[in-house]
């Protein structure tokens, strides 16, 4: 069996491995994905993400291409916002999209997304996100403290948890607490500095990965919640994660997210370290 090809690429540091796949005939374990993602035994990463054709996978879709994204931990996510920029930008280099516009199939429906250069000429890609819906409020327990937050679904589900001291100074190794009843599948937690009335701070710990440089739905789902808090439900404003900076506009039953997507290395998975992963995924 030859090496099975792969690329590795973050957006604002949250980092990716890709894999093409167009007709479906990776068997993708949950082990497989959580030893890829692993920072010791793989190539290390916050997620895998696997393009093959929505076709291979009887999906119904405006989109040719399908991103199969899964969380670090192997398991299924809905979304990624900063994969699905990486994802647009493998299929427009990889020649499989001739763009700037064009639709990506994912578990949170499609998304029309547009790869061009920026003011300062680098790489960038918007993604039409899709409706933001607020749907109540929870609180989280982190670094000792309970803590109040907005719940907001981006297609996959969050909780943010504006705060008045510094997020940076937050200790996220220990991984915060949250309502189970409330979030039954996980939730992703961010926390929050408003930095002005365009302007925010944030960091987040997301489900089955752990504190990532950047999470794309996270950072709508800031803007989303801290618009709510202030009676507004359209805006804009640019996020200020670890890894970079991302920008944001939120309307009604509509949001984009603006940002670099970044390729480093590509190469191909050595194919008896892969089948040495079983099958079973266990």
């Amino acid at each position: 069996m030859a090496g099975i090809e792969f690329l590795k690429g973050h957006g604002t540091q949250n980092d990716f491995v890709l894999l093409p796949d167009s007709d479906a005939s990776l068997e993708l374990t949950e082990r497989r994905v959580a030893a890829l993602c692993d920072r010791q035994q793989g190539l290390g990463a916050d997620g895998v993400l696997r393009v093959v054709r929505s076709e291979a996978l009887g999906l119904e879709s405006k989109g040719e291409w399908f991103m199969d994204y899964r969380n670090a931990d192997g398991s299924i996510a809905e979304m990624c916002g900063n994969g699905v920029r990486v994802f647009a930008r493998y299929l427009v280099e990889a020649g499989l999209e001739t763009g700037p516009e064009f639709v990506v199939g994912t578990r949170a429906g499609d998304r029309p997304v547009r790869v061009r250069p920026d003011a300062s000429g680098e790489l960038a890609v918007t993604v039409h996100m899709g409706p933001v819906a607020v749907t109540g409020t929870s609180v989280a327990v982190v670094d000792g403290r309970q803590v109040s937050g907005v719940a907001v679904d981006v297609g996959n589900p969050h909780l943010v948890s504006v705060l008045d001291d510094d997020v940076s100074a937050l200790d996220l190794t220990r991984a915060p607490r949250y309502d189970a009843e409330v979030f039954p599948q996980g939730v992703n937690l961010e926390f929050v500095n408003v930095l002005g009335p365009d302007a925010l701070r944030m960091r987040v710990h997301e489900r089955g990965v752990g504190e990532t440089r950047a999470c794309g739905t996270g950072t709508v789902a800031a803007v989303a919640a801290t618009l709510h808090l202030r009676g507004d439900d359209s805006g804009e404003a640019t996020v200020d994660v670890p890894g970079g900076r991302v920008a944001v506009t939120v309307r009604q039953g509509a949001s984009t997210l603006t940002g670099p997507a970044v390729f480093v290395a590509k190469g191909e998975l050595d194919a008896a370290w892969w089948n040495a992963l079983d099958w079973s995924g266990h």
